[in-house]
């Protein structure tokens, strides 16, 4: 279901969702693969997302549907839409398939521009579905759903449709604009892509540029060597209090994205834990010195001063 914020609702900004964001994407690589995340190394065409008032409604309206499907690549998966009044952007009846059947609000009759965001968050839906993929809570569902989007190459047609000005206010899905972005960073870093090139909203690529801070601050957070003098120093200090105590010690935010030390059950000494930057999955490795670490999920090869 594509959550709609209409022009008189308020926008949530931030990142309040931040921890679900991660463990969706440790989830979708877990489930996936890392090969299986690379074969979506293609992101949604500008082009195929286009449709003026020019085109037939209907005809349209599968056509779009059809790219967002090839996107993300369900090829035998097909799309019927139709349009009628409700409260939602858009809503997917999940079955066994082939054909799913999609509603969406009746305003993407002259509103088209943004039928192809919709259309991403609801086609995602049927994907996870196929793949069994799921969290517990409804709304944690749909931050998985929207994460997945974004990761998977679709998603930033969601991004794309959030405009605040003086005369509307409106986002599609769960994640705020600043969580998009970040997600959407995330998958640049991966394929070397600038989706930046790709948005009509300028607070869009605003929310973007943010979220994309974020994301590189995750590449740069110790004991990365990319860490920063201050990070490093914090994490000097509490390395020399979990070499004292033995205890889980860290700094960071509450989410569980902080580094921790505990002493090895071998009796080898002590070792350090932290999440990759790429798929969020914790890592631990002595704390030894300068060190090469593998991550066993994403395969990335990180550069660590323990």
């Amino acid at each position: 279901m594509t959550q709609n914020r209409g022009r008189n609702g308020t926008i949530e900004h931030g990142f309040p969702h931040l921890a679900t964001v991660r463990a969706s994407i440790t989830a979708l690589f877990r489930r996936l693969s890392a090969d299986g995340i690379r074969a979506y190394d293609t992101s949604f065409a500008p082009a195929d997302a286009a449709f003026d008032a020019g085109d037939d409604l209907h005809l349209g309206a599968q056509r779009v549907a059809a790219a967002t499907v090839r996107a993300l690549r369900l090829p035998d998966a097909r799309m019927v839409v139709s349009f009628r009044e409700m409260e939602q952007a858009a809503t997917v009846e999940l079955a066994a398939g082939p054909e799913y059947f999609v509603e969406v609000n009746d305003r993407f009759r002259t509103h088209r521009r943004d039928l192809a965001a919709a259309l991403a968050h609801e086609v995602t839906h049927v994907l996870l579905h196929r793949l069994d993929l799921r969290f517990p809570g409804t709304v944690e569902n749909e931050i998985l759903t929207d994460t997945a989007a974004a990761y998977l190459g679709a998603g930033w047609l969601l991004l794309d449709a959030y405009r605040e000005d003086a005369l509307t206010h409106q986002r599609f899905g769960y994640l705020t604009p600043e969580e998009f972005g970040y997600v959407l960073a995330k998958r640049a870093a991966l394929f070397g892509e600038d989706p930046a090139t790709w948005f009509t909203s300028p607070q869009a690529y605003e929310a973007y540029v943010r979220g994309r801070a974020l994301a590189e601050r995750d590449h740069r957070r110790a004991p990365l060597t990319a860490a920063g003098p201050l990070a490093r120093r914090r994490y000097a200090k509490a390395r020399r209090a979990g070499t004292e105590t033995g205890a889980g010690t860290g700094t960071g935010p509450a989410d569980g994205s902080a580094y921790r030390f505990e002493q090895d059950r071998s009796g080898a000494g002590l070792r350090v834990s932290f999440p990759c930057p790429v798929c969020a999955q914790r890592l631990r490795v002595p704390v030894c010195g300068r060190l090469r670490a593998r991550c066993g999920l994403c395969a990335a090869v990180l550069d660590c001063t323990t």
